[in-house]
Order: C-alpha cells, then sequence, then structure tokens
C-alpha cells in the first residue's frame, strides 16, 4: 500500500475510535503530560485520536479531578503581571542576573496585541505565527532594532497529523547569539527548593516549548542549535512573592517529548495490536471494556497529568491479586525488577511463592525486607 493509502487507513482508524465524541486541540500542558508517563499506549491512541479525554471519563463514571482551579490560574496570571510590567522591567532584570543580558538591550515586543481591528485587539493565530516568526528572523540577523524579549509567542506544533499552537511565556533573544524559553509560574522556591512535582511538570512544559522552538527554527533556516536546552523558570522567591530566576537543563525531558511525539506520528504501531472495529463511542456500560482493550501503564504521578487517571488506578487496583505495582510508584515499581503484581510479591516476601528464574535477588530482598518490619512490629503482623 502506497503512502497515500496508508494515511487514508490511518485517518479512517482514528476516525473509527473516536466516533462522535468530541476532540481537543493540544496545546503544552497536554503534549508535556504525554512525556509523563510515555510508555501508556493508552493514553497514546486516545491522543493520537484527539479524543477529549474529560468526556471520555465522565462516560467511564470516573469524572476527571485534573486541572487548575480557577484560584491558581487567577494567581498566576497576577504574577506574570508582575514580572512582565513596566516593558519587563522585572524580567529584564532577572534575565541579567542568570543569562547575562543586557538589561537595557533591544525591545519587549507583545506578539499578542495590536490585531488589525485596532491596536489593542488580539490578533488571530496564524497572524501570531506570522510575527514570532518575524521576530526570530531579525533576532537571528542581529538588527540592533530586534526585540530583547518576545511575549506570547506562538509556535506551531504537529501533534499525531493534528496542528497544535503553543503558547510560551515569554523568549529571551540575542542572548549570546542563542535563544531561551522563558517559564513563568507562580509557585514558590524556598530556601532552594521547589515542590518536585510543580517542578517536574513546568520543566517538562518548557522542553515541549524549546522542541517546537527548535521546529520553527528549522523551518526558517536557523540552526535549531541556537535554541538553548537552558530554559529559564521564574517562580515566586520564599514567601515574598518576589521573582527569582533559575536556569534549568531540560536536556533529557527534551529527547522523552521527541520520542513520545515520534511514537505519535507513527501510531500505525499502536494500532497493530487494537482489535478491528475498535471504537470508543459507545454506550456507557460498554465504554469501559472497550477503554480496557488498550493497555494503560497507570502511575500516581498520572492523577495530576492525565483525565482517565481515576478509571485506571481503579483498573489497576483491581488487576492480579494484589493490584499493580505501578500504582505504588515509579520507584517500587523499579525495585521489584519486572514483577507487576502485589499479591506475587507478598507472596515472594513471605515466602509461600517460590521465585521464578530472574527473580532469586528480588525475593531475597523483599524476604529481607519483611523479616526487618517483622521484628520492628515486634512479631505482630
Amino acid at each position: 500500500m502506497g503512502t497515500t493509502g496508508t494515511t487514508g487507513a490511518i485517518a479512517g482508524r482514528l476516525e473509527q475510535l473516536r466516533g462522535e465524541l468530541p476532540t481537543r486541540n493540544h496545546n503544552a500542558r497536554t503534549v508535556a503530560a504525554l512525556a509523563a508517563n510515555p510508555g501508556c499506549a493508552r493514553r497514546g491512541v486516545l491522543d493520537a485520536a484527539g479524543i477529549e479525554k474529560t468526556v471520555l471519563a465522565e462516560r467511564l463514571g470516573f469524572p476527571a479531578r485534573y486541572g487548575r482551579s480557577p484560584f491558581a490560574i487567577g494567581r498566576g496570571n497576577v504574577f506574570e503581571a508582575r514580572v512582565k510590567a513596566d516593558d519587563g522591567r522585572e524580567l529584564r532584570r532577572l534575565l541579567a542576573e542568570v543569562l547575562g543580558a543586557d538589561p537595557d538591550d533591544g525591545a519587549l515586543v507583545d506578539v499578542d496585541r495590536g490585531g488589525p481591528t485596532g491596536p489593542t485587539a488580539r490578533p488571530g493565530r496564524e497572524e501570531r505565527v506570522a510575527r514570532t516568526r518575524e521576530a526570530l528572523l531579525r533576532a537571528a540577523s542581529g538588527d540592533p532594532d530586534a526585540c530583547a524579549i518576545l511575549d506570547h509567542p506562538l509556535l506551531p506544533l504537529d501533534v499525531a497529523g493534528r496542528r497544535a499552537y503553543l503558547e510560551p511565556d515569554a523568549m529571551a533573544c540575542r542572548v549570546a547569539g542563542r535563544l531561551h524559553v522563558v517559564e513563568i509560574k507562580s509557585f514558590a522556591i524556598i530556601d532552594g527548593s521547589a515542590d518536585p512535582g510543580k517542578l517536574a511538570s513546568a520543566t517538562r512544559q518548557a522542553a515541549v516549548y524549546v522542541h517546537a522552538l527548535r521546529g520553527l527554527a528549522e523551518e526558517l533556516g536557523l540552526d535549531p542549535e541556537s535554541v538553548s536546552t537552558d530554559i529559564v523558570l521564574v517562580c515566586a522567591q520564599d514567601f515574598a512573592n518576589r521573582p527569582i530566576a533559575v536556569v534549568l537543563d531540560v536536556r533529557r525531558e527534551l529527547a522523552t517529548t521527541r520520542r513520545r511525539l515520534a511514537r505519535l506520528s507513527g501510531v500505525e504501531e499502536l494500532f497493530a495490536e487494537l482489535p478491528e472495529g475498535l471504537t470508543f463511542d459507545v454506550a456507557e456500560e460498554r465504554v469501559g471494556a472497550a477503554v480496557a482493550r488498550v493497555p494503560a501503564a497507570y502511575l500516581p504521578d498520572c492523577l495530576s497529568a492525565c483525565e482517565l487517571a481515576l478509571f485506571c488506578r481503579d483498573e489497576a487496583r483491581a488487576c492480579g491479586t494484589g493490584g499493580d505495582v505501578g500504582t505504588l510508584g515509579t520507584s517500587v515499581r523499579g525495585a521489584l525488577g519486572g514483577i507487576d503484581d502485589i499479591g506475587t510479591a507478598l507472596a515472594l516476601a513471605d515466602g509461600t511463592r517460590a521465585p521464578e528464574p530472574g527473580q532469586e535477588d528480588v525475593a531475597r530482598l523483599l524476604r529481607r525486607a519483611q523479616a526487618l518490619r517483622h521484628e520492628a512490629l515486634g512479631g505482630v503482623g
């Protein structure tokens, strides 16, 4: 079958999976969530089909609790406005501190303002993409009047054949000849440390922006390496809500994002083991069985990254003789060395089950842990 025929077959399969379910366009948060659990085939299939998972979760009887609260969104908007006020004066100061940028060099250009119908009207998406392209070309040419900070740039990205538009908080231009993504978050860095979950989420999201920006740079004939893998994260310092900036290396997250997007682009591999005629657009009493036909890889982190997490958690807890080991987290799953069932792990620990070939070392550690637990409890339990 030729390329056109293959593409048509894939499109037909995606349409069959969706049925009349509503679709959702990807953004940086949804793309970043793909990298949070790259081994989940279920998420890959649903995202390739562009299905609105919030609606699917409601049909499954597990309404999604995933999402940002209005309070958090409002707090974030206020913090971002403060950082960018007065032509980006505070942001310029922060970039000078962490990147060595000249705080008086160039201008702050807001791509999101000044549409064709007036100076304050919001332009359309394609116009904003065009403005972003123009700003990048001017910055690369060494134009002395080029922007130093690009506010609200818009980056196009192909996600499984569907066009997504990503909007970084800002982008620092022409710092030692490189471009830097700037991510502004209102969570606090206290005594040099931040909430690990929030920090990981922000890093994955910034990596998505870096990937999209490198693609746009290549499209414009620029060197993709001119887009730095060091991103600038601006957060609140301690409890004073004073902005502070740190530089983070996102190369690992960038590599994961590339692999995940490449896997979505090769969706025919995801479909290879799915039954013919499978669709998620079925009656409520049958949708659970349909979704269960696609294997998942549930982890506790899914609760903050995927709308189907509650359904997948319930499914994982019910499987096997004690639930899936993944429900206990990635560290436990890795330590158990391929043992997927909690019941099997407990049986190896108390000696009621003999280890299979390759499980001897894990079984020895489990028995030792069981003995230590028994000793700590004074022989009880």
